[in-house]
């Protein structure tokens, strides 16, 4: 299946320049979004882990269909002030700006395997932050999966000695 076909790119959202990749049209096609899952699932297949830890909001829509496929726990990492409780908490660029994430501090135990999940691989700041958080609280990073990936923005530089698996490349 050719995914690129169930993607909407916006050019100039959300600022000048940026083209969109919009997923919320593959997502709305219940087994285009199945398929989706499945064949991140399996470029993934090689790959041990106790958990998977989806950076907001996007993340959240990869990671935890994954997570209940796979009968693995979730780890949604969050922005800054969403999370009740006890968080560390780590700072990060974006394309088109800053932001910060957050996790629980007790949601991963040292030692446990993590692998992160999220809709798209862009300059790579998301995800650098969120190998910072898990790696803070003694998990340890075994790869990352994407929908998406911007090649052009060279994100996986920022993941040096991460495995990344992406499904579509632009």
């Amino acid at each position: 299946m050719n995914f690129k076909d169930y993607i909407r790119v916006i050019p100039d959202f959300p600022q000048p320049g940026i083209r969109f990749k919009d997923i919320t049209t593959l997502i709305n096609d219940g087994g285009v979004y199945r398929a989706a899952i499945e064949a991140i699932q399996a470029g993934i297949a090689d790959k041990s882990f106790d958990l998977i830890a989806g950076p907001e909001a996007r993340g959240f829509i990869v990671g935890a269909p994954l997570a209940v496929s796979l009968g693995c726990g979730f780890v949604p990492v969050r922005k800054s002030g969403k999370l009740p409780g006890e968080v560390v908490e780590a700072s990060y660029g974006l394309e088109y700006g800053t932001d910060k994430l957050a996790v629980h501090s007790n949601a991963i135990r040292p030692g446990q395997r993590v692998l992160i999940a999220d809709d798209l691989l862009a300059t790579g700041g998301t995800i650098a932050t969120t190998i910072d958080l898990i790696r803070q609280l003694g998990g340890e990073v075994v790869g990352a999966a994407f929908l998406i990936e911007l090649g052009y923005l060279d994100g996986r530089k920022k993941l040096e000695g991460v495995d990344v698996f992406s499904l579509v490349t632009y």
